[in-house]
C-alpha cells in the first residue's frame, strides 16, 4: 500500500499521508515516497497543491522507529538529505501550497506543514515541535519556519517549551493562518477553487520573488540542523528522552 497518495483533479493536486495506524510518521520509505509525488506534482499543471494526512492527525512527526537506525551515519544521512529535499521541494513549489490539518501537526510534521502557503487546521488541530522531549533540536526547518513565522524571541521559547498548543493559540502566535469548523481539506478546496479565478501567474511571482530571496537561508538552517542532530543523538539527554518516550514516563533530563 502506497505511504503517500496522489490525485490531481480541477487543477488541484492532492497530496495525503498515509500511515494513519501510526498517525502519518514519516520513516525513510515515506519520505522518499514523498519525494517522488512532490517531484510529480512540481512539473505537472495545477496550480494548487493541497497537503493532507489521513485519518486522526496530519502528522506526528518522524518515526520513532528510524533513531536506533540513526546510529548508523550513512543510514543518518541518507534520511536527512530527504527530509532537506522535501522541504526545499515544497518551499519552492511553483504553485500555491495549502497545508490541511487535522488532529495534530508535530515536530518534523510541522515543519512539513509549515512549508506552505497558507497552513488550515481544523478547530480540534493542535501544534508542537516536541524535539526538545526526547533531547533533540528542530529538524526539517523547523528554526526557519518559526523565526519566519514568530521571529526568533518567540520562536526559542516556543522549541524549549515541549508542549502541544491549541489550533486557537496557533493561530494567535503565527504558525496557522485559518482556524475552520469544517473539514480543513474541504476548506482547503473551497480556497484553492477560488484562487482559479485569481491572477495566479501575477500570485506566483511574489511568490518566488520572497522564496528566491531566502532559500539559502533555509539551507543553511537545514545544514545547521543536520550537524545538530547528529552531535545530539550521542547525549544522554536523548538516550533518556527516547527510553522515557518508549516507557510512557516523563523524561529525567541531566543536561549531558
Amino acid at each position: 500500500m502506497s505511504m503517500v497518495l496522489y490525485e490531481s483533479r480541477n487543477k488541484i493536486s492532492y497530496v495525503r499521508l498515509n500511515r494513519a495506524e501510526r498517525y502519518n510518521a514519516l520513516n525513510k520509505e515515506m519520505l522518499k515516497e514523498l519525494l517522488t509525488v512532490l517531484e510529480r506534482v512540481e512539473n505537472n499543471d495545477d496550480r494548487v497543491v493541497i497537503i493532507s494526512g489521513e485519518g486522526n492527525a496530519f502528522c506526528a512527526g518522524g518515526d520513532i522507529d528510524m533513531m536506533t537506525d540513526f546510529a548508523e551515519k550513512e543510514f543518518y544521512e541518507e534520511v536527512m538529505k530527504t527530509i532537506e529535499a522535501v522541504v526545499v521541494k515544497l518551499y519552492m513549489m511553483p504553485k500555491i501550497v495549502i497545508s490541511a490539518i487535522q488532529g495534530s501537526a508535530v515536530g518534523l510534521g510541522l515543519s512539513i506543514a509549515l512549508t506552505a502557503d497558507y497552513v488550515v487546521a481544523q478547530k480540534e488541530g493542535k501544534a508542537g515541535m516536541l524535539f526538545a522531549g526526547v533531547g533533540l533540536a528542530p529538524d526539517g526547518g523547523g528554526h526557519f519556519w518559526l523565526k519566519e513565522r514568530m521571529g526568533i524571541h518567540q520562536a526559542k521559547q516556543f522549541t524549549w517549551g515541549m508542549r502541544q498548543i491549541s489550533g486557537a493559540e496557533a493561530k494567535s502566535m503565527g504558525l496557522f493562518d485559518i482556524i475552520t469548523k469544517e473539514s480543513a481539506v474541504d476548506y482547503a478546496e473551497a480556497m484553492s477553487e477560488q484562487m482559479m479565478g485569481q491572477p495566479h501567474i501575477a500570485m506566483l511571482k511574489t511568490k518566488m520573488m520572497y522564496h528566491n530571496r531566502t532559500v539559502e537561508e533555509l539551507q543553511y538552517y537545514l545544514e545547521a540542523e543536520r550537524k545538530s542532530q547528529w552531535e545530539l543523538r550521542n547525549t544522554e539527554d536523548h538516550q533518556e528522552g527516547v527510553t522515557a518516550f518508549l516507557e510512557k514516563r516523563k523524561p529525567a533530563f541531566k543536561g549531558k
